[in-house]
């Protein structure tokens, strides 16, 4: 197999926050991707860097009483950590805001104003007086021109999808200042993007991207591209247009050449660590800039991204690069938005997920383990269903694969000294270990999820394997002792092909393995060659399960507190509950909640889920489904003919059982001591609760 030169990116988080759901998905994606690659003997390099500049990181350092270079350079410590704590094996983290980024920058700009494609032209825009600044599209609300919805930024609207210029908005406000900005003109620089509709025409259907992606670009290549307003006024953090005073480059100029200038500051400092003696292995091959950059180079540029990216990255971005005399991307690999138990991230719901927040309390591992599970070669959005998360975890990883080494490891160590047999026995080794290129193709393709899929489905093989030979029963008979030795021995020889095959997402278990069954690492290419008369190392617990109040505590943790209200607390009422109640709403909310009657007409368990029932319930005019978490409560036969009171009007949540249509109403603490509330005598279904 030939080895490769790979280069692979992430896209850049802004150095306005922290990291979040929405970035790890992004970085553990392209992680294993980039992990897959370096076990397949491959030369793949991964760098990413801070985006640093624009008008919001000059504002927030202003808030914050600090320059915004302090601001940029604390981000990135904690980015760093965040980013390494979750496995994030970045060859090079870098910033925007360094002086190889204002190189290359300059180089670009001033290789495309010497073609020609650099224009200058005269603009319009909206500019906040008492701010004495011109507003990016960000701090601008108003009406949308098309729909006339209110509250909508000043590029497009959230509630019709249209997209317009800030000027076209209905009676815009500053964000700011929350004054009224006015119109003043400001001379701009352009890049000539409309030129290159044609090359972009056939670079976007080059197999670069995905079919998805390149279909939604098709779109705006038949609308008619515009040119790209590269420039902005000053007081703006960034680099300044060469030549030029009081005009910077536009952030969307310098993001994506940040790749450019990370990986230049690599290649720099690993020749410098090579002569000095302490740099990586030779072995891997030089890494040289122009190699990987020149307009001819065979080694391959990969950009991991999300989808509301594209057009910087498949458009502007392939242009300008062409432009300048500098190679395009191998591929762009796009995916979806992260939403959590099928909507949006929310502080209020506590789903707004930090990373630091989340590995305050759970394994960065079970989370790179899910993502992956779910994660396809398209663009679809992915939902973190949390009782999914936990579910899949703990079935997976620690019921399924990690089983395996368990039940195996105890009799080898205690009853053979450690000592593996001298061969292996099952043809079921060399079956799944010729599984090897599919695996491989997955990870490839990037349809992570069909990998873990088939990897599961060898865990449950393995697991079928030892249940069918029983050698905790074979122990007891002295005969059979040659034969408990053979049998755990093929159990952690199938183990060793699927931890190996789980190694680019779960790379702390794959070393733990490894450290386990005594072998250095887990090599993809040592995957025929079984471990047989070997002696391995006495079993420590390789991973546990989630446990619930752990998740509970990261939401509650993440959840942000209720803004604080000039109104007077209501008057606290005696209560004989053990819990104090909750906080206070105004009747006017309460008045919204529509109570019916309602007859459980079928009751069922749920497979798969522990405290929920399924419940079908006749509320007159029609029957709705309700998943209920009373099953430790209530046999579901004993509810069928019963009376009980539900929310009617709430809005349906899709589960990963199904989509359930309310919810019943029921006290107490919990367990198997929960109540349903039920009518009074004589009511019917569909009778309204007042």
């Amino acid at each position: 197999m030939e080895t490769r030169k790979i280069l692979v990116t992430s896209a850049l988080p802004n150095a306005n926050g922290s990291i979040h759901l929405g970035h790890l998905m992004e970085h553990i994606q392209t992680d294993i991707w980039v992990r897959f690659q370096r076990m397949r003997g491959h030369q793949c390099i991964y760098v990413c860097a801070d985006d640093t500049h624009g008008t919001a990181i000059m504002l927030k350092a202003a808030e914050q009483g600090m320059d915004p270079e302090t601001l940029i350079a604390g981000i990135k410590d904690e980015h760093e950590a965040d980013f390494r704590d979750f496995l994030i094996s970045h060859d090079n983290y870098y910033s925007t805001h360094s002086d190889e980024n204002r190189e290359y920058a300059t180089l670009i700009y001033n290789r495309l104003k010497a073609a020609g494609h650099i224009k200058v032209k005269s603009v319009n825009q909206l500019y906040d007086e008492q701010k004495s600044l011109f507003l990016a599209d960000r701090f601008i609300v108003g009406g949308c021109p098309r729909c006339k919805a209110e509250g909508q930024y000043g590029d497009n609207c959230e509630a019709c999808g249209a997209t317009y210029d800030a000027t076209e908005l209905i009676e815009p406000v500053s964000k700011l200042s929350g004054g009224v900005p006015v119109l003043r003109e400001s001379e701009h620089f352009f890049f000539g993007l409309s030129e290159f509709t044609g090359f972009l025409r056939t670079w976007t259907r080059s197999g670069t991207l995905q079919d998805a992606v390149a279909n939604k670009l098709s779109e705006w290549l038949e609308q008619g591209l515009q040119d790209w307003d590269i420039s902005r006024d000053a007081p703006y953090f960034g680099f300044e247009i060469p030549g030029e005073t009081g005009k910077f480059f536009y952030v969307w100029l310098d993001a994506p050449i940040g790749y450019l200038a990370s990986f230049r500051n690599y290649c720099d400092r690993v020749g410098a660590q090579r002569s000095a003696g302490d740099g990586p292995d030779p072995q891997q091959g030089g890494v040289d800039f122009d190699t990987f950059w020149r307009p001819d180079s065979t080694a391959e540029v990969h950009h991991f991204i999300g989808k509301d990216i594209v057009n910087f990255h498949a458009l502007f971005w392939p242009a300008m690069l062409s432009a300048a005399g500098f190679r395009t991307p191998t591929r762009v690999h796009a995916h979806g938005f992260v939403t959590v138990d099928g909507l949006k991230m929310s502080k209020s719901r506590g789903t707004f997920i930090n990373a630091r927040t989340y590995l305050d309390h759970l394994d960065p591992e079970y989370l790179r383990y899910y993502f992956a599970a779910k994660l396809g070669g398209g663009v679809d959005d992915l939902d973190i269903n949390l009782d999914d998360f936990v579910q899949r975890v703990n079935s997976d990883l620690v019921g399924k694969v990690v089983n395996i080494a368990s039940r195996c490891a105890g009799f080898i160590h205690r009853q053979f000294d450690g000592q593996l047999a001298a061969q292996v026995s099952t043809g079921l080794h060399d079956e799944l270990v010729a599984r090897a290129d599919t695996i491989a193709a997955h990870y490839e393709q990037g349809d992570y999820s069909k990998a873990v899929r088939d990897i599961m489905a060898m865990a449950d093989q393995a697991n079928q394997y030892i249940d069918e030979h029983k050698p905790w029963l074979m122990i007891k008979q002295q005969d059979q002792r040659d034969r408990v030795q053979q049998v755990c021995s093929d159990g952690l020889n199938l183990f060793r092909v699927i931890a190996t095959f789980l190694a680019p997402i779960l790379p702390v278990l794959a070393e733990k393995s490894a450290r386990f069954l005594n072998v250095s690492s887990l090599d993809w290419a040592q995957l025929p060659t079984a471990l047989t008369d070997h002696r391995i190392n006495a079993f420590t617990p390789l991973m546990t399960r989630i446990e619930g109040p752990d998740v509970e505590a990261m939401i509650d943790a993440g959840r942000e507190a209720p803004p604080p209200t000039d109104k007077p607390p209501a008057a606290a009422q005696p209560s004989t509950e053990d819990s104090p109640p909750g906080q206070t709403i105004e009747f006017d909310d309460f008045a919204k909640v529509d109570l019916r009657v309602a007859r459980i007409v079928d009751a069922q368990t749920v497979d798969g889920a522990d405290k929920l029932l399924q419940l079908t319930l006749d509320i007159g005019s029609e029957q709705r489904t309700v998943f209920a978490g009373i099953k430790a409560a209530y046999e579901p036969s004993e509810l069928i003919g019963r009376m009980t009171v539900m929310v009617a009007n709430l809005a349906p949540r899709k589960m990963r059982f199904g989509t359930s249509e309310g919810m019943v109403l029921a006290a107490g603490p919990g367990g198997s001591d929960i109540y349903l509330l039920e009518p009074h005598a004589g009511a019917s279904p569909g009778m309204k609760v007042t």
